[in-house]
């Protein structure tokens, strides 16, 4: 192998490989994985990677469900120079093809289960659980002894919805996501003592980038789960094996919400790491009255930034239960007007940011990179103040992104699919307080003719992936508008809230 200096995605695991190769790297249902054994699992992938023609720089989706298999593929596109593409496994029809077609994707590896929803034409294969899976290739194929990719070549493309209908796919380097890395690492506390359990979706950054990677870096053992289920993850805290874990407000608020909650020995649970959206302030409350010694960190960021950008601390709790705390190690952050100038403290701005962990910009869409970094900063399209100490707390959004349980849903997009129905005459999507999805999508609509809210909302259902569809309509004689004839959504948001 030709040899770099190994600040690269993939090189993160052969470091701790060397350091500790008998330690227990990762634990996926039976399958087990020392250090030593992931790692060349990693160089056998990124041959049988290499084998289907593909070359450096060439795009590779993923679609599929939590397993070792997902994580393995992943470092092996990072170790072959390929360009890694996570596909939500949720997403169908258009907005599968959207992204495998965008992105350029040469192949997709894919669930068995999954590859009848992929796009006529588009070259897959299978990453588990089927004869030529990539895991049943790794036995007969040699480890990969190539070149090293570059520091800044690119590794993954994160896309991530915006306020128009099709997402865009933030340009991740090897460089931008070993300083993310490195960020979590120092402001989440993490080390090779602890025991974490991953059960939110690898698809995901925040899952795979500020959790899963860091933790092979400091060399833990990682428990990869399927999904967040309650029981499954209350036996691993009980046993032992778990006494760490990331999930957003949503599924914290379902385990706070199991009647056995209040009976099961949970004190072998350290660190409660928390994100995605907002944390409800009593939610958080009740969390840490029946865990008082749990320690409670809040991150918060965006896909263009790795994703990590604030975390606030289990000392920097009291007093500020809404904040998303203070910039991480590589992250300088301001708050601006629309002019680009700082506001002073306790002010609300756009939150603005210059890192080493930024995305090179969007894949393919130079007009929407030029508009997101400017004069040297990126435009966060978040509304935040930030105080006289340093912590920021998030007051709104610029764009009408609804976050509905940790999964950016644009608005437009279910406004567009809402505009194909006859009795739709006008319609304004927004996002309202829930008490599990932390914002609910729903449509306010102003009807022509006869039409019940269930029959819209199975009529978004069959135009976009269920989870982008309402989960509430709202009918209305009409929508309030500006001077200009602008709707006001946030008068919508006022007045249905509550």
């Amino acid at each position: 192998m030709t040899q770099g200096h190994g600040s690269t995605v993939d090189g993160v695991l052969r470091r701790s490989a060397r350091r500790t190769p008998a330690r227990l790297a990762v634990e996926y249902g039976e399958r087990r994985w020392t250090y030593e054994e992931l790692d060349d699992a990693v160089s056998r992938a990124a041959s049988v990677l290499l084998a289907q023609g593909l070359a450096p720089g060439d795009r590779v989706g993923a679609y599929g469900h939590n397993s070792d298999a997902y994580l393995i593929a992943f470092l092996a596109c990072a170790r072959a120079g390929l360009v890694h593409v996570p596909v939500n496994h949720n997403l169908t029809g258009d907005d599968l093809a959207y992204l495998v077609g965008q992105s350029g994707s040469t192949l997709v590896l894919a669930d068995p289960a999954l590859t009848g929803r992929l796009p006529d034409g588009v070259g897959t294969l299978p990453l588990r659980d089927a004869d030529g899976s990539l895991l049943a290739r790794l036995a007969d194929t040699p480890p990969y002894d190539g070149p090293e990719p570059r520091t800044d070549d690119l590794v993954q493309l994160l896309y991530t919805s915006g306020t128009t209908a099709l997402p865009k796919g933030a340009m991740m380097t090897h460089r931008a996501l070993v300083h993310e890395y490195l960020s979590a690492i120092t402001a989440l506390d993490l080390s090779a003592g602890d025991r974490p359990a991953h059960a939110l979706p690898l698809y995901h950054s925040a899952q795979m980038h500020v959790f899963l990677l860091p933790y092979l870096a400091v060399g833990a053992t990682n428990v990869i789960l399927d999904g967040p289920d309650g029981d499954r993850l209350f036996d691993l805290v009980e046993k032992g094996r778990v006494d760490s874990l990331f999930a957003p407000p949503t599924v914290w608020i379902g385990l706070a919400g199991r009647t056995d909650f209040a009976t099961r020995d949970l004190g072998g649970l350290r660190k409660a790491y928390y994100g995605a959206s907002i944390m409800p302030v009593p939610v958080l409350r009740r969390l840490r009255e029946r865990l008082p010694a749990l320690a409670f960190y809040n991150c918060f960021g965006q896909s263009e930034i790795g994703p990590l950008a604030t975390v606030l601390g289990p000392d920097e709790h009291e007093g500020r239960l809404d904040s998303c705390g203070r910039t991480v190690l590589f992250v300088d952050a301001r708050v601006v007007d629309d002019k680009g100038e700082d506001v002073p403290a306790g002010t609300p701005g756009e939150i603005v940011y210059r890192s080493p962990q930024l995305c090179e910009g969007y894949w393919d869409k130079p007009e929407e990179t030029a508009e997101a970094f400017r004069d040297g900063w990126f435009r966060s399209g978040d509304l935040a103040v930030r105080d006289a100490d340093g912590y920021f707390t998030i007051v709104d959004r610029v764009k009408d992104v609804i976050n509905s349980g940790g999964v950016l849903v644009a608005s437009r997009q279910v406004e567009d699919a809402l505009y194909t129905h006859e009795a739709v005459a006008e319609t304004a999507v927004i996002g309202l307080p829930d008490e599990r999805w932390i914002e609910s999508v729903t449509a306010v609509v102003v009807p022509r003719g006869e039409v019940t809210e269930d029959q819209l909302i199975a009529h978004v259902k069959q135009k976009l992936a269920p989870f982008k569809a309402p989960k509430r309509v709202l009918f209305v004689d009409e929508l309030p508008r500006n001077a200009s004839g602008k709707i006001l959504k946030r008068e919508l948001r006022d007045r249905f809230s509550g």
